[in-house]
């Protein structure tokens, strides 16, 4: 009987340490808080950080986190995130239009296996002044109009499917079946830094390029039906790049580019 017992309380402790190590939405939406918090106050000192194998990305470089877009306290006027619970990772977006030197950020967040409350990596797309197409003030006037609210489990997307979708817009300028097999919707709208493009299904390339676009890294969200790509935009130059992509009802809606 003693042994019986036993085993239950030892199976019951692993259930509950199983279940308080699962990587959740809740976890991976207060680090992206706490990231920006440190934006806000251009500190780092309130954010959870691994002691060791701890990555900070700027660009597509490995930086110092002391010396990044971290140091400097910013104003945001806008900011939204998404939440991987898969890839136990959060995209984060911060438009600062304000001040001497506005910013827009695009940010993936990664932690160490399940655990949110440690943070791993810190990957950012940092645009400012001379940045490609940059503008934070049309930028912030377009994304605000934007509605990137929860969809209705009817309308939500596959992972499967986000993930196709933004191989294939990232795969345009390399393929030129790419474009068509994109589901573009008839009202969708496309923000390439401060350019704006409605339908955004127009005037899409289609091939022409022998470089791939790479280093692809994914956060996706079904429950907004977001896929947001950190990637170097081979096909123009090795470019720091974002391409974030809006699904819904199984239609591209909202596509977000962030381009350094």
């Amino acid at each position: 009987m003693f042994f019986s017992i036993t085993l239950t309380a030892v199976a019951m402790v692993g259930s509950i340490t199983a279940a308080s190590a699962a990587c959740t939405r809740e976890g991976l939406l207060a680090a992206a808080e706490s990231y920006v918090a440190a934006v806000t106050a251009g500190r780092i000192d309130g954010l959870k950080l691994a002691t060791s194998n701890f990555t900070y990305m700027e660009n597509n470089k490995a930086a110092d986190i002391k010396k990044g877009v971290l140091t400097q306290p910013l104003k945001i006027d806008l900011t939204r995130s998404t939440a991987d619970t898969v890839a136990c990772a959060s995209y984060t977006l911060v438009i600062s239009s304000g001040g001497t030197k506005p910013y827009v950020l695009a940010t993936q967040i990664r932690h160490p296996g399940d655990d949110t409350t440690i943070i791993s990596t810190i990957d950012t797309i940092a645009a400012t002044t001379g940045s490609l197409f940059f503008n934070a003030k049309k930028t912030l006037g377009y994304i605000q109009a934007e509605n990137w609210g929860t969809l209705a489990e009817a309308d939500r997307p596959s992972r499967e499917l986000l993930k196709k979708v933004g191989d294939a817009y990232l795969d345009m300028w390399t393929d030129a079946n790419a474009a068509g097999s994109i589901p573009w919707g008839t009202d969708c709208e496309r923000v390439e830094g401060s350019q704006y493009t409605r339908p955004c299904g127009v005037s899409l390339p289609r091939g022409g390029s022998a470089k791939n676009n790479g280093m692809r890294r994914y956060v996706i969200d079904e429950t907004v039906g977001s896929v947001d790509v950190l990637c170097s935009f081979d096909s123009l130059g090795s470019l720091p790049d974002s391409h974030e992509i809006r699904v819904e009802g199984g239609k591209v809606k909202y596509v977000h580019t962030v381009t350094v």
